[in-house]
């Protein structure tokens, strides 16, 4: 029997067996990225929704930091948290240090460029076509930001997903601000590597899988919510062009009425 086989047969017996070192750190991961990505989108979501309609001196160069900071590489980000939180850094006092609140803000600051970006993006392309309208009717841009990301809500949940799926598979931040710690900071991307380079390839196998599972259920989750949106709105837009019609009808036919008389 070959090595991976050997190692599938391990991964899926620690499945089966409901292994409660693998299903702790797969909570334990999942909580994580959760809180994080809460975390980034109560800052994120404003944040986009107000760059997406705002207009002001500076507005470009922002968008630029932004869109650097996207690219900014998980472990030099990691890297900073950890000066943040060192013993002699300006965050040193709160003790989060190799913990848990450190991998949260270590993967908050790592996701709240993607939520922020990806929203100020959706809002800004539906502001190019309804905002001329709102801002007629009186609306101030604050107002507009969040009118059109409520119109838009569908496709933040899918920007939310996609951040959820950024923060779960990270590994590099979380490495170095947790520490790898096993029962307080092992998280599966981090167990994945050190049980690969121990030799316990089963875990790491099943974490890999479990790991896979839930991204594989992000991308039906976007995919399943892009079908809803597009069977959901479609009808609102037949019945409103159909009583759009009927009105036009209505009135041609009151039109025609008045220049027979």
């Amino acid at each position: 029997m070959s090595a991976f086989s050997e190692a599938a047969l391990g991964a899926l017996q620690l499945l089966v067996e409901r292994d409660t070192v693998l299903w702790a750190i797969v909570a334990r991961s999942l909580a994580v990225s959760a809180t994080a990505c809460a975390l980034a989108c109560v800052a994120g979501l404003p944040l986009g929704a107000w760059l997406g309609v705002a207009r002001f001196r500076g507005r470009e160069g922002l968008l630029a930091l932004l869109n650097t900071w996207l690219a900014v590489p998980s472990v030099v980000l990691g890297l900073v948290v950890y000066l943040l939180l060192s013993r002699t850094g300006p965050l040193g006092f709160l003790g989060w240090l190799f913990s848990f609140q450190a991998m949260v803000l270590a993967q908050t600051l790592l996701v709240l460029p993607v939520i922020t970006a990806l929203t100020r993006q959706l809002v800004d392309d539906a502001e190019r076509r309804h905002g001329e309208q709102l801002a007629s009717l009186g609306a101030s841009a604050g107002l507009r930001g969040l009118l059109l990301a409520w119109d838009e809500r569908y496709a933040l949940l899918t920007v939310l997903i996609a951040a959820f799926a950024r923060a779960i598979s990270e590994v590099g931040a979380v490495m170095v601000v947790g520490g790898n710690i096993d029962g307080f900071t092992r998280v599966m991307t981090t167990a994945i590597a050190l049980e690969t380079s121990k030799g316990d390839l089963p875990l790491a196998l099943a974490l890999g899988g479990v790991l896979l599972a839930v991204v594989l259920l992000l991308n039906a989750g976007i995919a399943g919510l892009r079908r809803w949106r597009d069977r959901s709105v479609a009808p609102a837009v037949v019945s409103t062009l159909q009583t759009a019609g009927g009105r036009l009808s209505a009135a041609l036919s009151v039109g025609v009425q008045g220049t027979n008389r």
